[in-house]
């Protein structure tokens, strides 16, 4: 009886002592946990379609570190963005929600400026309150920050980024068919060291970055935004040496390609600064602005590769998630137009590349995909509390297993119910006056034939219907610039009435 009581003090001891040795390093286990997430580089270029080479959309272009990249990870074939404009598309990517939630549809206001979105808690933010050091350099957020968004966004900033120093006069001489702006230009940069450019610029201030001494004290969210391809189309001569004039391929723009479309079409970008397909031809500058956009294109990835290689040389690319997009598409010819604000592939598409821990290598998913489950997908893939309310999904499944269906098609809104529904085969587009556009990707990848009005496909457009916003939030306070609203009856475009004898073609 006394050997069996002092067995069972024994083993209590022995419990006892196991508890206390475990207690401690489970703290510690969690501590580590923490301080060992994997960083996080952010990397954005601005107005970029699918022209990169893993994407096949130009067959000239020259993108060797974003196809290296890819390679490292998983590449999406079929993302999108939630709207086809600067503001409402970063606006969408940070807070987690889309357009037609904020009612942030043009390049004003910004998310801080109005109730619904003022105190939303941002990607950036939410990385910030788990533990990481958050810096942003370059067009991240829209045109430039405001001193509230310095306060809150980021807790380190780098240089703005922007246009470059800009030439005494405008490279292209022929002044524009809408709007003669400014920064709606195209050329060979007028100096001849690129590192006087923004971009150059930002890419430095990032590599710096990674040579800190103090970076591996705790994980990192570094967020780093390029503007190129986003007019001016300016860069260096050795940029445009890699495309010759006399060989660039232009884009198929078949004449009549807007036959069957609706001429509310025509609303959504009514009258810009980008010049229709018809002032590039006549002044005879199709070649030359493809050319200028193929080089700054170039220009930027080279950028790209300077901040990949830095983070490779300091070592930290293994404990790093790299996800490389562009806010939205641009178009350079194809439906008659330059530029974007459309509900078109051309417009919508974006690279989107994820690469490091937890992500599939030299994989392509062809899923539907959205700019705005970025979101949701980093917080998981860096193991932070989930963050509610998102509107995104988290392409984890995706990043996994390239071939995991998502549940949803990828949804792009462009002023209140004007909304395209992009599945793995088809584009819906549906306008704010009920006309319709349906394309068959499976067939028709250059959406040449209208399939809407063809009762055959009735049951298609039902399916794809059913995922557009039961409600449409109407234009928030404060916007303005790319902005269609319906008053008595009447259209206006950034407050003025629309008269379709008065359009351009």
């Amino acid at each position: 009886m006394i050997n069996k009581i002092q067995n069972i003090q024994l083993e209590a001891f022995i419990l006892a002592l196991a508890i206390n040795l475990f207690i401690p390093n489970l703290h510690l286990a969690q501590e580590n946990n923490e301080t060992n997430r994997p960083n996080v580089l952010f990397i954005a270029s601005d107005d970029l379609n699918d022209w990169i080479g893993v994407l096949n959309g130009h067959p000239q272009v020259k993108t060797p570190n974003i196809d290296r990249l890819a390679a490292r990870g998983t590449l999406f074939t079929n993302a999108h963005t939630q709207a086809p404009l600067c503001n409402p598309s970063r606006v969408s990517i940070m807070t987690g929600l889309r357009p037609s939630t904020t009612g942030i549809y043009g390049l004003a206001p910004r998310h801080r400026q109005i109730e619904k979105t003022k105190d939303v808690i941002t990607l950036p933010q939410h990385f910030a309150a788990n533990g990481y050091r958050t810096l942003s350099g370059g067009k991240v957020l829209h045109a430039g920050i405001t001193p509230e968004e310095r306060e809150v966004e980021f807790q380190e900033w780098g240089p703005n980024g922007g246009h470059a120093p800009m030439p005494e006069q405008k490279l292209v001489k022929e002044p524009l068919d809408m709007v003669n702006h400014p920064l709606v230009d195209w050329g060979v940069y007028p100096v001849d060291d690129e590192a006087a450019m923004d971009d150059y610029q930002v890419a430095t201030w990032a590599v710096e970055q990674l040579a800190r001494e103090d970076i591996r004290e705790k994980p990192f969210f570094l967020a780093v935004g390029f503007n190129k391809p986003h007019v001016p189309l300016y860069t260096t001569q050795k940029w445009f040496d890699l495309y010759p004039e006399e060989g660039i391929i232009l884009p198929p723009a078949p004449e009549g390609d807007r036959d069957d479309v609706p001429n509310f079409a025509w609303y959504l970008h009514w009258f810009l600064p980008e010049p229709r397909l018809s002032w590039v031809i006549e002044n005879n500058q199709w070649r030359a602005k493809v050319r200028a956009y193929l080089a700054t294109i170039s220009f930027m990835d080279a950028q790209v590769g300077r901040v990949l290689d830095a983070l490779e040389t300091q070592g930290l690319d293994d404990n790093t998630i790299v996800v490389f997009w562009s806010d939205h598409g641009y178009h350079l010819g194809e439906k008659d137009i330059t530029g974007k604000n459309t509900l078109w592939e051309r417009s919508t598409r974006v690279p989107l590349i994820f690469a490091g821990q937890g992500v599939s290598t030299n994989a392509q998913s062809s899923q539907p995909a959205e700019l705005l489950d970025m979101y949701p997908t980093l917080v998981e893939l860096a193991g932070l509390p989930t963050k509610s309310g998102l509107e995104g999904l988290s392409l984890v499944p995706q990043l996994k297993n390239a071939a995991t269906p998502r549940e949803q098609p990828a949804i792009t809104t462009h002023n209140p119910w004007d909304v395209a529904v992009r599945s793995e085969r088809w584009r819906y587009i549906r306008y704010a006056d009920g006309s319709e556009e349906l394309y068959d990707h499976l067939r028709d990848p250059g959406e040449w034939a209208n399939l809407a009005k063809n009762s055959e496909y009735a049951e298609v457009i039902s399916e794809l219907a059913a995922w557009l916003p039961a409600e449409d939030a109407q234009h928030a306070p404060g916007s303005r610039a790319r902005i269609l609203v319906r008053e008595n009856e009447e259209w206006l475009w950034e407050g003025k009435p629309i008269k379709f004898d008065e359009l351009i073609r």
